[in-house]
Order: C-alpha cells, then sequence, then structure tokens
C-alpha cells in the first residue's frame, strides 16, 4: 500500500498537459511557413473556430490523399503560403475550400 502511494506521490508531476496549436493570425507569413517546413505536418488554428493539418508536402499526406496549397491568414499578410493541406483527391467537392 505505501509503495503505491509513494508512486503516485512521484508520478504525479508526470502528468500529460495538452499543448495549444499555432495559430496563423497571430504569427507571420514567414514564421507560419518556416514552422510547417520545420516540422513537417502540424494541426495549426487558422481562424477563430477553424483548424486545418497544415504539411510541408505530399509525402505526409495518406493515402488517396494529395496535397493541395492553403492560403491562411497571418499577422502581416491577408493570404500566405504556409502550406498544404491533404484532400482527397477523389472527392474534391466536400470540404470547406
Amino acid at each position: 500500500m505505501r509503495s503505491a502511494l509513494a508512486a503516485c506521490i512521484v508520478l504525479a508531476p508526470l502528468t500529460v498537459s495538452a499543448q495549444e496549436r499555432p495559430a496563423t493570425p497571430a504569427m507571420l507569413c514567414a514564421d507560419a511557413a518556416a514552422l510547417v517546413n520545420r516540422v513537417g505536418a502540424i494541426v495549426m488554428t487558422t481562424g477563430p473556430i477553424t483548424y486545418d493539418r497544415i504539411v510541408r508536402d505530399g509525402g505526409f499526406c495518406p493515402l488517396p490523399e494529395a496535397p493541395k496549397p492553403t492560403y491562411e491568414l497571418t499577422r502581416d499578410v491577408a493570404k500566405c503560403f504556409v502550406g498544404y493541406v491533404c484532400r482527397d483527391k477523389f472527392n474534391e467537392g466536400s470540404t470547406r475550400d
């Protein structure tokens, strides 16, 4: 019993906390594009209630999806090319784009 309690006390600080998504409207265009380029694939907040998974290239898209250029609002540019979004190439009209 004491060893279980001791383990709980030791492991309590190791709990995982949620990380905030980077928000393109709060970033400079170059910084948003550089972040996507550096990490390869990342979920970013793109507006007050929207988000998207943005990728560096098609290698980060699952089949049968293909990369489509995405332009997002950033702090300094209204339509900044930040990378690509993966979209189903066989069902193109079903997204918000």
